[in-house]
């Protein structure tokens, strides 16, 4: 039996489920791929094809570092790290287990592919018909076509990160919160790696920011600043639209359009009350640049080439949990930020998107903040590795006011 959940209820559990607190100590990370036949990159691929690549490391065990390994709608792959102690702890673990994931679909004839949008094939067929995913795209057709290029074409790095504990430290959950909404727009224009669409520039070097931008706001943008994130994300979550409502494995999960889930807890003619887990699925449905999940997932980046999902890995969880990086990334982002607000506005991470670090105050902070973590790095019991590998990544970027974007679009000029 489940119990209609009352509004209040709901407020105090997304208050105490959301933001979890404590000390801040484990890291964990998300890399979405791309996946490609290796000699056609325009082929779709198949469930039943991908399912037969995928098999191998599926199986219990396969992943050496413990990593899960999960299918998106348009074929991307997944692989999230179980929560590591420390960044080097979790670098090492995935890189085992995308060594091994990478075997496999090598095997089959396919590649992993680290950008942020496919460039190439225009709209891929939605693989799963999971009713939850007919819901979403139902939801977002509404709106015009970003909801399926989303789902179907884009590709990121996700960092998790600890909420915090409650005190007024840079170990906090109320700072750490604003300060990675401060980096967020330093993290995309960084490591843009999205800037082709069809095979022509796009005019963003993050399209996949760009169409995230373009899609429900409500559910998309950062939530309204206020000095108590838990109220900030209650707010947001509750005001939210509701996407789907779930039932059977066959059924339609489709929502009535335009209905809040505070609607729906304050009673809907026609529709049953919510209860615990209707909240919960609701919560899942929300794709903001900073989640609270009981942790903080920094949703941002554009998927990396090759092994340089491990820079913004490192540098996210440097700037974040050590203290002295923890304030030099803060002042550094005090220019992205306008009036008494201490966030950046939405403006910013359209900028961010669109020009990277040709805009001066991004470009600056994006050289303090790699700055601030190699000093964090140098200290004894550091990783060298992490170290060189940020240093290697900043001195072909960020020093030149460049992305990976432009590598994209240097290889588009010479075809």
């Amino acid at each position: 039996m489940t119990s209609d959940l009352a509004e209040e209820e709901a407020e105090a559990y997304v208050h105490g489920v959301c933001f979890k607190t404590g000390p801040p100590e484990r890291i964990g990370v998300e890399t979405e791929w791309l996946v490609q036949d290796r000699r056609d990159s325009e082929l779709p691929i198949s469930l039943d094809r991908l399912s037969a690549a995928l098999a191998p490391v599926e199986e219990a065990g396969a992943l050496p570092g413990g990593s899960r390994i999960t299918r998106e709608p348009g074929g991307q792959v997944e692989l999230s790290s179980p929560p590591a102690p420390s960044p080097t702890v979790c670098v090492e673990a995935m890189a085992a287990d995308l060594t091994a994931l990478r075997e496999a679909v090598e095997g089959a004839g396919l590649i992993l592919v680290g950008q942020g949008l496919d460039p190439c094939r225009e709209e891929p067929p939605r693989i799963l018909g999971h009713p939850r995913y007919r819901a979403m795209e139902k939801y977002f057709d509404r709106e015009g076509p970003s909801g399926r290029v989303m789902m179907r074409r884009t590709a990121s790095v996700q960092i998790n990160l600890d909420s915090g504990d409650e005190s007024g430290t840079v170990r906090g959950y109320r700072h750490r919160w604003e300060l990675a909404h401060r980096i967020g727009p330093v993290l995309v224009a960084a490591f843009a790696n999205s800037p082709i669409v069809d095979g022509r520039p796009s005019g963003w070097l993050s399209t996949r920011q760009a169409v995230w931008s373009r899609m429900d706001a409500g559910r998309t943008r950062q939530p309204q600043y206020h000095h108590d994130p838990r109220v900030a994300w209650t707010r947001y979550a509750l005001d939210a639209k509701v996407m789907c409502i779930p039932g059977g494995d066959n059924g339609d999960w489709s929502a009535p359009p335009d209905l809040t889930f505070r609607d729906w807890l304050r009673g809907t003619p026609g529709l049953r009350r919510p209860a615990q887990a209707d909240l919960e699925y609701h919560l899942s449905t929300l794709f903001p640049p900073v989640r609270p999940r009981g942790w903080l997932e920094l949703r941002m980046t554009d998927a990396q080439t090759g092994d340089d999902w491990i820079v913004p890995t490192v540098l996210a969880a440097t700037l974040l949990d050590d203290p002295a990086a923890a304030d030099a990334a803060y002042a550094a982002t005090e220019p992205l930020c306008q009036g008494t607000r201490p966030v950046p506005s939405d403006d910013v991470w359209q900028r961010a998107a669109r020009i990277g670090l040709a805009d001066p105050d991004l470009a600056k902070a994006a050289r303090a903040c790699f700055a601030a973590a190699d000093g964090a790095l140098a200290r004894p019991g550091a990783s060298a590795a992490l170290r060189q590998a940020l240093a290697d990544f900043a001195e072909r970027y960020a020093e030149r006011g460049r992305s990976p974007a432009h590598d994209r679009l240097d290889a588009l000029r010479c075809t």
